[in-house]
This record gives structure tokens, C-alpha cells and sequence, in this order.
């Protein structure tokens, strides 16, 4: 097989990322405006004042979207993208199978913290 290895910018392409971040900056826009009347009959100052107030949430949120998604791109190992998990995640390398029949018989040790436990008074 030839297959070229992942890099970041197969992950997630740059026209992607703005995409996804005008989207957002759209949708929270049109909210905003929404919410503020904008769309009512309503006098040319509050109107006016709706659009500025929409067009900075919009451009906030451009901003904002497009540089969390950028960050989280960054946590992103391209080389362990395409690779098969075959453990439990939240599990440590080190910690023996569950699944193991001797793990199953082995009864369970008390920890050193554990003891009878007194109601205070």
C-alpha cells in the first residue's frame, strides 16, 4: 500500500475551518438580531443598534470559533489517526485485563485508607 501519511492539514482543511467558522459567526449573528428585535417594527435607532450589536457577536464568535478549533487541531496526533484502538481508553497500559480469569478469582485487597469508619460528633 502507498498510502501517503496524515498530515494536519488533511485533518481539517484550512476553507473548512473557515467555513465553520463563519457558519457559527452567522448563526450566533442572526440571534443576536433576532433577539434584539431586529426584524420588528421598531424605531431606526434600536435598529441600528441591533445590527452593531450583531455584528460584534458575529465577528466575536468568528474569532473565538476559529481558534478553538484551530487549538484542538493541535492535540490531534496525525499519525494515530488512522490507527485501530484495541484497549479500553481510560484504562492504563500497565494495568492488568479485566477480562483475565485470574483477575476475576483474585479477591480484592483492602486499601490503607479504608478502615471502620466512627460518626464524628
Amino acid at each position: 500500500m502507498t498510502d501517503k501519511p496524515t498530515t494536519r492539514r488533511d485533518l481539517m482543511k484550512p476553507v473548512q475551518l473557515l467555513g465553520l467558522a463563519f457558519i457559527a459567526a452567522l448563526f450566533a449573528g442572526f440571534v443576536t438580531l433576532m433577539s434584539m428585535g431586529f426584524f420588528q417594527t421598531r424605531p431606526a435607532d434600536q435598529i441600528q443598534r441591533a445590527l452593531i450589536v450583531g455584528l460584534i457577536a458575529a465577528g466575536a464568535t468568528f474569532i473565538v470559533t476559529l481558534v478553538s478549533l484551530a487549538l484542538l487541531l493541535l492535540a490531534v496526533d496525525p499519525s494515530k489517526v488512522t490507527a485501530t484502538v484495541d484497549r479500553p481508553l481510560l484504562v492504563p497500559k500497565n494495568a492488568p485485563d479485566a477480562d483475565a480469569p485470574e483477575a476475576a478469582a483474585a479477591p480484592e485487597s483492602p486499601r490503607a485508607d479504608d478502615g471502620p469508619t466512627e460518626p464524628r460528633a
